[in-house]
């Protein structure tokens, strides 16, 4: 049940920064059911004992698959899904632990969370940059006839 809630909110949420961003329609149907792959990756992953890190690179990396394959299909930016179907990974929580952690001058704690949020920004980063290296490797077709002919 608290899974159900959990990748429900994901929806919702994602869903809510769809209309924030002024995606319509189908558009932001798909979009928000992005969000919903994103989380369910990431506690897929978690469930497979892997570290929050690694979960926000798994879940980032389906992410951007994901992205790519709707905006062909939906003939959209591949920004409207990438963008809207992140939004449950973003780490927000840690960087206000990480805020509040300076402002009660809590300097260990600060230093924690600190480096939890960066390192967990950082491992959707290169989610990122590994999906869009992957995608931009298959798109990109030999061109055989101009080294066959000689």
């Amino acid at each position: 049940m608290k899974i159900a809630v959990q990748l429900l909110m994901a929806l919702i949420g994602s869903a809510g920064f769809g209309l924030v961003f002024n995606v319509h329609g189908k558009k932001l149907a798909f979009a928000a059911l992005g969000g919903f792959l994103a989380w369910g990756v990431y506690l897929l992953a978690l469930a497979f004992g892997t570290s929050d890190y690694a979960a926000a690179f798994f879940a980032t990396v389906a992410v951007f698959f994901y992205a790519e394959l709707m905006a062909r299909l939906l003939r959209a930016p591949v920004t409207v899904f990438s963008v809207v179907s992140t939004i449950p990974l973003i780490p927000g929580a840690g960087l206000y632990r990480t805020m509040d952690a300076l402002m009660q001058k809590d300097y260990a704690a600060f230093g924690q969370q600190g480096m939890y949020t960066l390192l967990f920004a950082a491992s959707m980063a290169a989610g990122i940059v590994a999906a869009t290296a992957i995608v931009s490797l298959v798109k990109k077709k030999p061109d055989l006839k101009s080294d066959a002919i000689r």
